[in-house]
C-alpha cells in the first residue's frame, strides 16, 4: 500500500494522470470442500451460529478482510448452491445460538422447509452449545433432531424490550415531544412510559407470534397441544430433559447426526461436505462457516438490536 501512495505521489507531481483502483476486499463465491468421507454421495453440513439477524455480523478486523455476509444471506446462498448439486443426498444443519429476530428465525426455518420439498432428503439438526428460541425454531425444519449432552435448548417464547427514560429525562431536565398522526403513533417510544391499553397491544402481538411457534412445535414433533403450550413457558432444557419431552430426537456428538443423516439417505459411504469463501478455515466439520466476532462488539451488537430504534420482536434466549 505504501509503495502504491509514493507511485500515487510520483505520478501527480510529475503532470500525469492517475487511474483510480478499487483494492478493497470483495466477497468471493462459496467454494464446496470436502472434510472426510469419500465417494460420489454428499452430505452437506451447514451452520447457523450466533444472533439470528438479517444484518451483517459485526467485525474489527483491520486490513484487508473482506466484508461480513449477513446471516441470510449467505444461508440462501447455501441452500442453493446445495439444492443446485445433484450428488447432496444429506443436509445436516449445526446450530449454535440462543436465537435472534423472529422474522430472521421463520425465514431460516421457511428456507430449509422449501430445501427439503424441492429436494426430499433427509435433514438432521445438531446442536452445539446452545439452540434455544430461535434456534430451537429453525431446528424444527430438521427431520431428526440431535443434541450434544451439554446442549441447553428450549427457551420456547416471544420477547420484546424497551427502554423508559422519562425518569432520567426529568432529573437531568429534558423533555422530548412526539407530533404524531394517532394516538398510538409513538407506543413504545423510550420518552414516555406505556400505557396499559399499549402493553395489551404489545401482547397481543406477542402472543400470536408465540402461537406461531407452539404451532410449529405440535405439527414438526408431534406433541399434543396442551402439551405444547406447557413446555413453551420460556424455560430452557438440559439435553436430557429436551428428550425426556421429545423435543429432539437423539442425544449424541457430531458423528453420530452425520451417521443419522447417512442413515436416513441410505448411504453406506458419502462425502461429507462444507461450503466457504476463499481464506476461510473449514478443515473439519467443526470449523464454523466464519470466524466468530469477538464478543465484546458481538454482545454491543446484540444490545443494540434489543434496545435499537423501534422495539423489536425476538424468539431469543438473552438471560
Amino acid at each position: 500500500m505504501l509503495r502504491l501512495l509514493v507511485l500515487a505521489a510520483a505520478l501527480w507531481s510529475a503532470g500525469c494522470s492517475v487511474i483510480s483502483v478499487d483494492l478493497s476486499p470483495r466477497v468471493r463465491p462459496l467454494r464446496e470442500e470436502t472434510v472426510e468421507g469419500r465417494g460420489r454421495a454428499k452430505v452437506v453440513l451447514v451452520d447457523v451460529s450466533g444472533f439470528l439477524s438479517d444484518e451483517a455480523p459485526p467485525s474489527l478486523s483491520i486490513g484487508s478482510a473482506p466484508p461480513r455476509v449477513p446471516l441470510l444471506v449467505r444461508f440462501r446462498e447455501e441452500m442453493k448452491k446445495a439444492a443446485d448439486d445433484g450428488d447432496v443426498k444429506a443436509l445436516v444443519l449445526r446450530i449454535n445460538s440462543p436465537g435472534g429476530t423472529v422474522t430472521a428465525s421463520d425465514i431460516l426455518y421457511r428456507e430449509l422447509e422449501l430445501f427439503r420439498r424441492e429436494r426430499k432428503i433427509p435433514i438432521v439438526a445438531v446442536m452445539m452449545d446452545v439452540a434455544a428460541s430461535g434456534g430451537y425454531y429453525v431446528a424444527l425444519a430438521a427431520d431428526r433432531i440431535v443434541a450434544h449432552p451439554t446442549t441447553v435448548t428450549g427457551s420456547i417464547g416471544v420477547i420484546m424490550l424497551t427502554v423508559n427514560a422519562e425518569g432520567l429525562m426529568q432529573k437531568i431536565g429534558v423533555s422530548a415531544a412526539a407530533i404524531k398522526s394517532g394516538e398510538r403513533k409513538d407506543m413504545g417510544s423510550p420518552f414516555r412510559a406505556l400505557s396499559p391499553e399499549e402493553r395489551g397491544i404489545f401482547q397481543s402481538v406477542i402472543d400470536g407470534m408465540h402461537t406461531q411457534f407452539v404451532a410449529k412445535l405440535v405439527e414438526r414433533r408431534g406433541i399434543a397441544a396442551d402439551t405444547a403450550r406447557t413446555i413453551a413457558d420460556g424455560r430452557i432444557y438440559t439435553a436430557d430433559q429436551a428428550l425426556a419431552r421429545k423435543l429432539i430426537d437423539q442425544i449424541g456428538y457430531m458423528p453420530d447426526a452425520i451417521d443419522a443423516a447417512k442413515r436416513a439417505a441410505g448411504l453406506d459411504e458419502a462425502r461429507i461436505v462444507v461450503y466457504h469463501r476463499p481464506r476461510e478455515y473449514r478443515a473439519t466439520y467443526y470449523a464454523r462457516a466464519e470466524a466468530p466476532a469477538s464478543a465484546v462488539p458481538e454482545s454491543l451488537a446484540q444490545l443494540s438490536t434489543l434496545v435499537g430504534p423501534g422495539p423489536r420482536f425476538l424468539y431469543l434466549w438473552w438471560p
